[in-house]
């Protein structure tokens, strides 16, 4: 393999390299099962592997360089192995894969927040690819651009993925790429070499705290994409109505970033003014630096319509010679994300099925509030819990639903490796009144089978996915499929 002169020059921009030698690089690998003959191993230290009890593999497969922390065990490992020795082997990795790989698209736009990334990711690329631009979209729902390319497991990958595939869109000539910034991957200098010129916050509720402890934490991962990762003559779109407005709006002007706002309260430079739903879209006007449009737009839930006015900010930033008015007229266009409040039965159903990835509390709230506006009986809910996850967020959960819709089913939700039975337990602590059903097939099956005419039952947590996760195994499943064979054989609901 011939290296290009960034590649073979990798490790040399690195002045902090012990030992001698001057090997040729042709790899990044944090995995020792992926390393190969010249390739670069990073010993990451992790919360439950080090990766430094991994060093001896690596050398085995043909390392020719190693990035620590400890170089004195390293060392005593690998005594004539190059060394980088770092006091944070993350963020020396993303470094070096960003010198390694030598590539991005010219305009990186990233979207963190709890909830509305893959929606607000989605609906950029949409808008982008709307008026012929190349554009992409990389998150949970993988990487996309007029079509999925690769499906993907993390919402942000890991360093040296990420930074490859964003030498393969800089080669496809894909110009304008909207990724979503998970708070793990922030927190872990993931996202760290990429150039980003816009930054997007959508909220911060209740969630990872299996990870963060508190929520001080979790803002602060959140925060990092603002105080260091975007680009200072960049521009950031905020949340103009959530808490943490005025904190990343100071840390912005601090750094001479531009702001765009975005909300339905009042100042908001993106505001929501009006809207007036029906079953199968909503009919909204807004306020764009304060010219006001009217239109319709076919989603469902308020919170999607604010997703939609963050995804204008970020188009807009893009193009700032553009017409304002010429973004505007595209939103009518813009498709539902998958399993995002996805409408599974015809807007003529005699009664609606809606399958949404609304996983935390305020996500539940959110797409139970605003489906409650969608119809005129009963809004029935089957939900769970993941397994291994935010034990605290499980009754709060509960609460929500029980609040919200007139009948519960409380069922499995990627239990994991825990006992399912007590994450259900959990959950109706907070809903009494809800009803648990082991398999979540049999819970969907319930669901419909008690529909009638304007009733709506939300199934929510999974959304898009495809798999459900018991037992240390991924067994097939998706609630889009399940509710389509269901729907089938429901006598009487179909009225197309």
């Amino acid at each position: 393999m011939k290296e290009s002169a960034s590649q073979s020059n990798a490790l040399k921009t690195f002045s902090n390299v012990l030992g001698h030698g001057d090997p040729d690089v042709v790899g990044i690998a944090s995995n020792s099962r992926e390393v190969k003959p010249g390739y670069i191993f990073a010993a990451l230290p992790g919360s439950k592997v080090d990766g430094l009890n991994f060093v001896d593999d690596a050398v085995s497969r043909g390392a020719v360089a190693i990035i620590t922390q400890n170089s004195s065990r390293c060392r005593d490992m690998a005594p004539t192995m190059p060394l980088i020795e770092t006091c944070n082997p993350r963020l020396e990795l993303a470094k070096l894969a960003a010198c390694f790989f030598n590539g991005q698209p010219d305009y990186v736009a990233a979207v963190t927040g709890t909830n509305g990334k893959s929606s607000v990711v989605d609906f950029a690329r949409q808008l982008w690819l709307s008026v012929g631009y190349s554009a992409s979209s990389l998150g949970t729902l993988g990487l996309k651009t007029k079509q999925v390319l690769e499906n993907s497991s993390l919402t942000t990958p890991d360093t040296v993925k990420l930074h490859k595939i964003l030498k393969s869109l800089s080669d496809r000539e894909i110009h304008y790429l909207a990724l979503e910034a998970s708070s793990h991957g922030l927190d872990q200098y993931r996202i760290d070499g990429v150039k980003i010129s816009a930054a997007v916050f959508t909220n911060l509720t209740q969630d990872h705290l299996d990870y963060h402890k508190d929520m001080r934490t979790y803002f602060k991962a959140k925060a990092r994409l603002f105080s260091e990762l975007l680009s200072a003559n960049g521009t950031a779109v905020l949340n103009f109505d959530s808490s943490e407005f005025e904190a990343l709006k100071s840390i912005c002007i601090s750094r001479g970033v531009s702001v765009i706002s975005f909300g339905s309260s009042n100042g908001a430079d993106i505001q929501l003014l009006d809207v007036k739903p029906s079953p199968a879209f909503q009919e909204i006007r807004i306020k764009v630096f304060k010219a006001e449009y009217q239109f319709v737009l076919k989603l469902l839930g308020k919170f999607q319509i604010l997703n939609v006015l963050a995804a204008l900010g970020i188009v807009v930033a893009s193009q700032k010679d553009n017409d304002v008015e010429f973004w505007v007229g595209q939103l009518r266009n813009l498709r539902g994300v998958p399993g995002r409040l996805e409408r599974v039965t015809g807007s003529n159903s005699l009664a609606q099925v809606i399958v949404d990835y609304a996983h935390t509390p305020d996500a539940l709230r959110n797409a139970l509030v605003a489906l409650r506006q969608h119809t005129s009986k009963r809004l029935i809910c089957v939900f769970g819990a993941g397994g291994e996850r935010d034990i605290g967020k499980r009754k709060i959960m509960g609460q929500v639903a029980d609040e919200l819709a007139d009948l519960c089913l409380i069922t499995d939700d990627n239990p994991r490796n825990e006992n399912p039975k007590r994450i259900r337990d959990q959950i109706l602590e907070g809903c009494p009144n809800g009803e648990s059903i082991a398999c979540r097939g049999e819970a969907i099956k319930l669901g419909i089978s008690k529909l009638q005419s304007g009733d709506l039952l939300l199934v929510a947590g999974k959304g898009h996915e495809s798999t459900q996760e018991m037992s240390g195994q991924k067994l097939k499943f998706s609630d889009v499929e399940m509710v389509k064979d269901l729907m089938k054989n429901a006598e009487g609901l179909n009225h197309e």
